[in-house]
């Protein structure tokens, strides 16, 4: 089935370029509505034929990248690499290959994919194919070799490519030569490189930053994490919310307090909190047991002009389940799908299971029927399952769920 699609998508290549000859334009749908499609489309062949129909007039390389990105996922995913290699391939023929983004984009899905030696050797045929090298290209490569977790790699090809093409790495460069250190758990050598930064002045950006404190304290370096942080508030670096963030991600299986100072701590550094720096403290308190504490910085939310993320809604019913309170669960729940962010497989079905316990079997077969309007069409067997397992399962949700498929 594979070869009849990659059939098909060239097929489709070949009629597009044919109606654009004949001043007809082929049947297309845009990027971004690819994008929304390809986000909760899980089957591989239906990915394919969805990245087949973006038209082919987008106003940039960049424009199509993510789009090309969830369909390389998909069928990395589905281990089908020769589909993966073929796709890719066929863009090779694109005049739009001599452009270096448009190039760099092949090397990156080629990183997503796990196939750092087909990334490396489009990076070896930009000569042939007439696409001028920089750093642009390099960084790519190197990205590549980091989605590919070959971080070992990483720190020669940084010596290596730029020696042999007369390249000079920029801070972007850098970032992902920390990245690989961190990743690595070479956290030592990721600092070193944070001072290399300095002495060359390379501008060490946020982000990098935040990748070596992230790991420090995911290693349980927390002394290490925070003087790092102290040395770089003395020598003026702005720090972002991200990187607060992380304190806070380290704080939250403590006292609540302490995360509440951290967040004190970055207003009167004049950032705004996220949702995410709340989430941490909704958790502080939902792990401290303090479950009124948590459903007020769950509501005050909107107050702050944050919106909650699914993350919001699975870490708040979760705790909410254990502590048995599945009745407000699941009102939190109709809020998730109002905000279509329901939280995952696992957390729906802890509820609906307590719901039952609870005798609230109209609220349980209720869940059950939105969730499966909601989630992949792969889950619906497991919900018919969860129904079968808990007696909610009739003529009527029969008939429902298969209007529903």
């Amino acid at each position: 089935m594979s070869s009849a699609l990659r059939l098909r998508n060239f097929r489709y290549l070949s009629t597009s370029a044919a109606a654009a000859a004949a001043g007809t334009p082929p049947s297309s749908i845009s990027i971004s509505k690819a994008k929304s499609r390809l986000r909760s489309e899980y089957d591989p062949d239906k990915a394919l034929e969805i990245y087949s129909s973006v038209s082919k007039d987008y106003s940039s390389p960049i424009s199509s990248r993510y789009a090309q990105e969830f369909t390389v996922r998909r069928l990395a995913k589905a281990r089908r690499f020769s589909d993966v290699e073929s796709l890719i391939e066929s863009h090779k023929s694109d005049p739009k290959i001599t452009e270096e983004p448009f190039l760099c984009t092949l090397i990156r899905s080629y990183g997503i994919a796990g196939m750092f030696d087909k990334a490396f050797t489009t990076f070896n045929q930009m000569d042939s194919l007439g696409t001028p090298r920089t750093v642009l290209s390099f960084n790519a490569l190197l990205s590549a070799c980091n989605q590919s977790k070959l971080y070992d790699k990483v720190p020669n090809l940084f010596v290596e490519i730029p020696e042999k093409y007369v390249l000079s790495p920029d801070k972007i460069s850098y970032g992902i030569l920390v990245k690989s250190y961190s990743e690595a758990g070479a956290s030592e050598k990721a600092i070193e490189t944070l001072n290399v930064m300095e002495e060359k002045n390379v501008e060490v950006t946020a982000v990098t930053f935040t990748t070596v404190l992230d790991t420090l304290y995911k290693k349980g370096k927390s002394e290490e994490a925070e003087k790092l942080w102290s040395e770089r508030v003395k020598k003026g670096y702005e720090l972002d919310v991200a990187a607060h963030n992380v304190r806070m991600m380290n704080a939250q299986c403590g006292d609540p307090e302490k995360v509440k100072e951290l967040i004190e701590e970055m207003i009167n550094a004049g950032l705004k909190p996220d949702t995410i720096s709340y989430n941490y403290l909704m958790t502080s308190y939902c792990k401290s047991g303090m479950m009124e504490e948590a459903e007020n910085v769950y509501r005050k939310l909107e107050e702050n002009g944050c919106k909650p993320n699914a993350a919001t809604f699975r870490t708040l019913i979760s705790y909410l389940c254990r502590s048995g309170d599945y009745e407000t669960g699941y009102t939190v729940f109709n809020v998730s799908v109002r905000w279509n962010k329901i939280p995952d497989f696992t957390t729906m079905k802890i509820l609906v299971e307590g719901l039952v316990k609870a005798k609230k079997m109209e609220a349980a077969k209720g869940l059950i029927r939105r969730v499966k309007k909601k989630f992949p069409h792969n889950l619906l067997r497991a919900w018919s399952k969860v129904e079968q397992e808990l007696g909610l399962a009739s003529a009527d949700t029969a008939s429902a769920s298969a209007e529903e498929k």
